[in-house]
């Protein structure tokens, strides 16, 4: 059985990517981050959710983003801003090079264990905009990180980024979802971490917006829906 990296946060889009990668054939090396995030609750998700999907492997790896903040995900001086249709400026929840970083651990995890292939689960179409979830720097990160590993460059054995959902939307990637059992009920999006999602942050309108489009009922308690 193959082996493969899942950038898996907890979130719809990862949750989704990672019973695909299994539908696949693959041996789910699952991978999260504690980057500093302002709260843990997809964390605590991602964890059950893990078990729950019976991978080879969970790991969560520590590093401090929140150490230089620029974004409201890691920064607590900067407020969660409510959904807002008109704006076409990047949004303040967006973390400086993110993906960049989590791809660039997800190779060297990769390497180490003998897996070939990482799966993240990235759009450009239902997006809040973010440079870094785009085909162009998903094609680049793939071109730099097999310039960069001895498993390709020496070996012949190069590292296949697969971003399945880029020319998707969500509400196609949750029918999709359903296809294939998920239980997004084990599934955190909101950017706060209260009792219940917020129903009114970016992510969260996005999801809502994904499942109702798809004809489905999001399984999360919502604040606002």
């Amino acid at each position: 059985m193959k082996k493969a990296v899942v950038l898996f946060s907890g979130g719809l889009d990862s949750t989704t990517v990672l019973h695909l990668a299994k539908s696949q054939g693959y041996e789910i090396y699952a991978l999260s981050f504690n980057y500093g995030q302002r709260h843990s609750k997809e964390l605590e998700v991602a964890k059950k959710a893990a078990l729950a999907a019976n991978v080879a492997e969970h790991r969560v790896v520590s590093i401090n983003l929140d150490a230089w903040g620029g974004s409201a995900l890691t920064d607590s001086k900067i407020d969660v801003p409510e959904y807002n249709e008109a704006n076409t400026e990047i949004p303040v929840t967006y973390v400086p090079a993110r993906n960049m970083v989590f791809l660039s651990i997800a190779a060297s995890y990769a390497e180490a264990i003998g897996a070939r292939d990482i799966f993240i689960g990235v759009s450009q179409v239902d997006y809040s905009g973010y440079v870094d979830c785009r085909q162009e720097f998903i094609e680049a990160m793939e071109n730099a990180i097999n310039n960069g590993t001895v498993c390709a460059v020496e070996k012949g054995e190069p590292i296949r980024i697969h971003a399945p959902f880029m020319k998707m939307t969500k509400a196609e990637e949750v029918l999709l979802g359903t296809k294939l059992k998920v239980d997004y009920s084990l599934s955190w999006t909101c950017y706060n971490g209260g009792e219940k999602a917020c129903g009114v942050c970016d992510s969260c309108v996005l999801r809502l917006k994904a499942f109702e489009e798809a004809g489905i009922k999001d399984p999360l308690e919502y604040e606002n829906r």
